[in-house]
């Protein structure tokens, strides 16, 4: 309730002040303006990952991942053992997000395109890249794909975006990029 009711009480039709309607014409010409960008961007701006996304069993896409880590792992990181995965260049690699983190670290050649495979195998999770703003959220039973090709050579950050218990704070992963014929 108003401290100080209208005058009227059809407030509608009351007229509307010349700088309202002229505010009102911008946010609405700029309005059209943004989704139409948004249009233009998906088809021309090339920002958008192409991606496919199909369901998957959950224990068969975490055996797709160990035999993919066993086969072309490279090294070890660190203390943790985590492995480090290179794998074949235009080929398929292959992360895992549960709880609380993505695994392998993968190790890709900057310039060449890679088919990355993106799944869960307990909980919802978010695939976030950082620094470069790529987000996917991931779900158990559904596997993307995305085609990627690294741009930059550097060390990569995964981190999971989407809330997915206690320990979703420490829930980080890693990509690196490397020149064509260095690494592993």
């Amino acid at each position: 309730m108003a401290i100080h009711p209208p005058q009227s009480r059809v407030w509608w039709n009351e007229p509307v002040a010349k700088g309202e309607l002229v505010w009102i014409a911008i946010a609405f010409v700029w309005g059209l303006i943004m989704f139409f960008m948004m249009i233009y961007w998906h088809y021309y701006g090339k920002q958008n990952l192409s991606s496919e996304v199909g369901r998957v069993d959950l224990a068969v896409y975490e055996q797709k991942v160990i035999d993919f880590t066993d086969a072309y792992t490279v090294r070890e990181e660190g203390d943790t053992g985590v492995p480090v995965v290179k794998p074949p260049v235009g080929g398929d690699a292959y992360m895992l997000a549960r709880t609380f983190e993505w695994w392998p670290i993968l190790e890709l050649e900057k310039g060449k395109t890679y088919r990355l495979h993106l799944s869960s195998v307990d909980l919802q999770h978010g695939f976030s890249l950082q620094p470069t703003n790529i987000n996917i959220q991931v779900h158990p039973g559904l596997e993307h794909v995305v085609t990627v090709t690294p741009t930059e050579v550097g060390s990569f950050g995964v981190i999971c975006n989407e809330y997915c218990g206690l320990g979703h704070h420490v829930m980080t992963g890693r990509i690196y990029v490397v020149e064509p014929g260095q690494g592993g």
